[in-house]
């Protein structure tokens, strides 16, 4: 589900997938749901508690390694905001991020009206096909892995590894 407001960016040379009505999740504006039903929604991991349980979701929740993640948003930040100072050191953020991740996967472990299927963003960009049968049977078939994969671009990834 896409609204295309956000528009192809140095971020996200591709564009956004994204709804603006998830953002209003927080404020328990979520009329929005209902059309969604059978679609494929990107949430950020904070606004998943506030999901109503009057639904079943089947979560795709995409994992990354820290150190690609706390460098990717450093390198958003700087593109956004060139001369700014940041003020959250790695190391703060780092324990942020991973304390979030426990608190989140806890949470969707004790919700019995949402499953959740763990993807490793690297194994995606690796074996796409292999990552993405996985997701296809989580969703009961109801895809097209093929044309999933044709999707997956390895030349956007940025973080390489030393």
């Amino acid at each position: 589900m896409i609204d295309n407001i956000r528009e192809a960016d140095a971020n996200n040379p591709k564009g956004y997938y994204e709804f603006e009505g998830v953002k209003k999740l927080s404020k328990m504006d979520n009329d929005w749901l209902d059309s969604a039903q059978g679609k494929a929604v990107k949430i950020i991991s904070p606004l998943l508690t506030h999901l109503p349980d009057r639904y079943k979701y089947k979560i795709i929740f995409l994992e990354r390694d820290m150190d690609e993640i706390l460098a990717s948003q450093r390198r958003m930040l700087e593109r956004l905001n060139p001369t700014g100072v940041d003020n959250h050191p790695d190391d703060d953020l780092r324990r942020s991020y991973i304390e979030h991740l426990k608190d989140i996967s806890s949470w969707m472990g004790d919700q019995d009206w949402l499953q959740t299927l763990y993807v490793s963003y690297n194994d995606v960009l690796q074996q796409p096909e292999v990552e993405i049968r996985k997701v296809a049977v989580f969703l009961e078939n109801r895809v097209e892995p093929e044309l999933m994969v044709q999707v997956v671009d390895p030349e956007l990834y940025r973080e390489i590894r030393k």
